[in-house]
């Protein structure tokens, strides 16, 4: 094999899998929010969670990419090990769609796919135009590379050396297998791994026969993906990886054993030999799924078995909905980054609520746990930040880039509010330990600002979690209540002050609490106004 045979084929294999990614990023764009809700209909239900796999592998085009998406959903929480396992055959039969695409002969026509694409990205204005010019550029740019690889490979025809390499894989269909695996673990890609396969059978170089073992291997190696993600997770996450490589295994040993009847099974489709290519990986993943769905509870059972045992509690301080293994799937992301900003606005919100118990009862334990929640707090703003700021540069569609670009003032807003209850905390804390007393007036007053306060931030949060703009509006009028309220609790106080009514060690604390208090408000006031701005879209 010369250089320039290994040159053409790196380079036809690189613009392949680039094409595949254009493709996944286009469509994953152009379907926006209806990932999302896709992934947000999952059940228990096994059938439900392979309609699931299979919808969103087919729009971001890599098994792989959904089964990674799939450990991080179960390291979060989010996701049984049930519900995995339907995903993860879902995302097998939909990445079949895959290789049925590669089998259609366009290569003579790819320029122009080419040219059609390339003048809706350069020359059109519309977002969704744009979108689907993508689409269709990285369809071209798929089959010029599946044009470059099959060109580069057709002189091993004549290769000796490779003539009895393919008689050894027909004489020994284990071997094949242990070179499908070998090649998907190293691309990580079993499209690219089909895509070189189908190449090699369009060329005339392999036989159907060589090509299925080949094939049945690729779909083990792609494991190695999500096992490689599974690194570091928890047992859940780990036995989600386990599921899809032991499913991928069973599926292979059937369908080895049955090879003498699957070999002319598939021929008698007819088509061209890419076409019987794609059609026995389809046939492989569509069967497997029928045979092992109703097996899922003894699978899970099984992995249970291999992975013993539970995780232990773990503390607060760990991003429950985000994971890097999301930015592979980035409008399944910004919805996971809403929420997990959602879970901090919500520690702030208790913050708020505990420092008043604080400053009425000075419990050590109230006060202890605000000091805590604000150290998630801090640890959240900075986490969420770093992967909002990694997901900003993805393919996100217009609609999710301004929701990330709102996200990072909404966090803003929500640690602010958190080093607010930690202001009242330490006042409180100041009182306790100067024994300062107030007034049952002043009591009464800054209870009654903490809960028009508490209310703003809990209606704030609601607006944000559920796009609630009924709550964000109510979010303005509270706080416009609490502006007035402060500036007249001010007053108020100072009269008690000028007549000798209050401490004035204890009025310079209250004065300090209504303003933080008007603080934490004005926080709440901005969240809500981003939410609104989208009701205005």
């Amino acid at each position: 094999m010369n250089y320039k045979m290994i040159f053409e084929l790196l380079g036809g294999l690189g613009l392949f899998v680039y094409g595949m990614k254009l493709m996944g990023d286009g469509l994953q764009k152009a379907a926006g929010e209806k990932l999302k809700q896709i992934l947000e209909v999952l059940t228990s239900n096994v059938i439900v969670g392979i309609l699931v796999g299979t919808g969103v592998t087919a729009i971001i085009q890599s098994s792989s990419a959904t089964t990674v998406m799939t450990v991080g959903f179960v390291n979060a929480g989010l996701m049984t090990l049930k519900q995995a396992a339907g995903v993860i055959m879902g995302a097998n039969i939909g990445t079949t769609i895959t290789a049925q695409l590669i089998a259609f002969k366009l290569t003579d026509i790819a320029p122009f796919i080419l040219a059609v694409g390339a003048a809706l990205v350069l020359f059109t204005k519309r977002k969704r135009s744009h979108d689907i010019g993508e689409i269709i550029l990285g369809f071209g740019v798929l089959f010029v590379g599946m044009s470059m690889m099959e060109h580069s490979m057709k002189p091993l025809r004549t290769m000796p050396e490779f003539i009895n390499l393919i008689d050894t894989l027909g004489r020994h269909k284990f071997l094949g297998i242990l070179v499908g695996l070998g090649m998907t673990a190293t691309v990580q890609s079993s499209s690219a791994t089909i895509g070189i396969l189908i190449a090699l059978a369009s060329g005339g170089t392999i036989t159907l026969e060589v090509a299925l073992p080949i094939l049945f291997g690729d779909n083990i190696g792609t494991c190695a993906t999500a096992l490689l993600a599974s690194i570091g997770t928890n047992k859940n996450a780990k036995r989600a990886a386990l599921i899809h490589l032991i499913f991928n295994t069973i599926g292979t040993i059937i369908f080895m054993l049955a090879f003498p009847w699957i070999l002319p099974l598939i021929k008698s489709l007819g088509g061209s030999i890419s076409r019987q290519i794609a059609n026995a990986h389809t046939m492989f993943n569509v069967a497997n799924t029928i045979i092992q769905a109703p097996f899922v509870g003894l699978l899970v059972a099984f992995v249970n078995k291999l992975v013993p045992g539970e995780d232990k509690k773990e503390n607060l301080m760990v991003l429950e909905y985000i994971d890097e293994r999301l930015i592979e799937t980035p409008s399944i992301a910004v919805g996971q980054v809403v929420k997990e900003v959602v879970r901090m606005g919500k520690l702030a919100s208790k913050n708020v609520n505990t420092s008043l118990k604080a400053f009425l009862y000075g419990n050590e334990d109230d006060i202890r746990s605000i000091y805590e929640i604000e150290e998630v707090i801090n640890f959240l703003e900075r986490e969420i930040t770093g992967f909002m700021v990694s997901l900003y540069n993805t393919s996100l569609s217009e609609s999710q880039s301004e929701i990330i670009t709102s996200l990072f003032h909404v966090v803003n807003d929500i640690e602010r509010i958190g080093d607010h209850a930690e202001n009242l905390v330490e006042l409180a804390q100041y009182k306790i330990e100067n024994s300062l007393s107030f007034s049952e007036q002043a009591i009464t007053e800054v209870k009654y600002m903490f809960e028009k306060v508490q209310s703003a931030v809990d209606n704030a949060i609601d607006a944000l979690e559920n796009f609630d703009f009924k709550a964000a509006q109510s979010v303005i009028d509270i706080e416009s209540k609490i502006d007035k309220l402060e500036k007249q609790l001010r007053k108020d106080h100072i009269d008690r002050l000028n007549k000798g009514i209050c401490f004035p060690a204890s009025g310079a604390i209250f004065l300090d609490i209504i303003s933080n208090l008007e603080r934490v408000g004005d926080h709440s006031n901005n969240i809500a106004e981003i939410v609104l701005e989208f009701n205005n879209d």
